[in-house]
């Protein structure tokens, strides 16, 4: 038995970060890059090593530049808390897993640490290959739930649901997430968005750039909890742009979504530390005509260009500071 799993990276389109703060957002799946996880049926478990899990360099500046671009863990311990909380799920709901091992092999060409949600959808990637290999059905609603707790729990990353769900449904995505309706379903309510009604979108990131989301929710994690009335006021009001941002794109309002996306990037500066390059980022593309916020912790951005002129600007502008563009495939 052979089971081949490819989960694709996804981009915040509005609302984030309220997704762990009982917010609002919507997303969209960037099937440009993706995360693939392959299980083998062999006589003992083995997770085999990807390119990042390597202890081997030529010098010192080599692995300075592996821990700058991918921190100090691999993909392994992602796979290892998959399996684990893979594991408790089907032991809470009384599933008893037949007896059999398996070599699992993963592989990911999204930018890792840019903010386009590479480790969740390894992790993910991992939980639907074991849910095909033990023939086990994990509602897709209850799906992103199992996989965030394979890293908030197992990892202690700090941590939201959006990118767990954007990339269980696939597509775009809305999402709500009302603290009473998630205390009493375990999870928020979902509903797709057609593609077909999004406008223009770019992606722009920097693979030097990268920073751990966890580190980056650090902070306005432990004043959320503290009841900061700066940072629970902010949520509130980027989580409310994400239902504001629904009814633009049902009435393709496009001049009301670019004002969504840059008051997004806008009153999250307020709340949280933006590096002077990251800042440069966002304002080389809104000095070309286009919108821009973060997709995701920082290093990539997304946003509306009007035209291919434009988009051209983007591209020619965006890589004098050493910026890749390119038009996210959604559907």
């Amino acid at each position: 038995m052979n089971i081949d799993v490819r989960t694709y990276s996804r981009a915040g389109l509005l609302g984030n970060p309220s997704d762990g703060y009982f917010g609002k957002t919507i997303s969209i799946c960037v099937r440009n890059f993706s995360a693939y996880v392959s299980l083998l049926q062999t006589p003992t478990l083995v997770i085999e090593p990807s390119s990042e899990d390597t202890n081997v360099f030529n010098n010192i500046h080599e692995l300075v530049d592996s821990v700058s671009l991918l921190g100090y863990y691999g993909g392994t311990r992602l796979i290892k808390a998959a399996i684990k909380r893979f594991d408790q799920y089907c032991r809470e709901n009384g599933i008893k897993l037949e007896s059999k091992n398996f070599t699992v092999q993963y592989h990911s060409n999204i930018p890792r640490q840019v903010g386009l949600a590479g480790s969740s959808a390894i992790v993910t990637a991992a939980i639907r290959a074991l849910m095909q290999f033990y023939e086990v059905n994990i509602p897709l609603d209850i799906l992103p739930g199992v996989a965030l707790s394979a890293e908030t729990d197992e990892l202690g990353i700090v941590a939201g649901l959006q990118d767990r769900v954007v990339q269980a449904y696939e597509g775009c995505v809305y999402m709500d997430f009302n603290r009473e309706f998630m205390e009493k379903n375990i999870h928020g309510q979902y509903e797709r968005i057609d593609p077909k009604i999004l406008p223009s979108l770019y992606i722009a990131y920097k693979t030097d750039l990268g920073e751990e989301s966890g580190k980056v929710h650090n902070t306005v994690h432990t004043r959320f909890k503290q009841g900061d009335p700066l940072v629970i006021e902010t949520l509130n009001r980027i989580g409310e742009l994400a239902p504001e941002g629904k009814q633009a794109l049902q009435e393709n309002d496009i001049p009301k979504l670019n004002q969504l996306i840059n008051e997004n990037f806008d009153l999250r500066s307020k709340i949280m530390p933006i590096s002077k390059r990251n800042h440069e980022l966002v304002q080389t593309a809104r000095q070309c005509g286009a919108s821009a916020k973060f997709t995701g912790s920082g290093g990539s951005i997304i946003g509306i260009y009007k035209n291919d002129r434009m988009l051209a600007d983007l591209t020619s502008e965006l890589k004098k500071i050493n910026t890749k563009v390119i038009k996210p495939q959604v559907i």
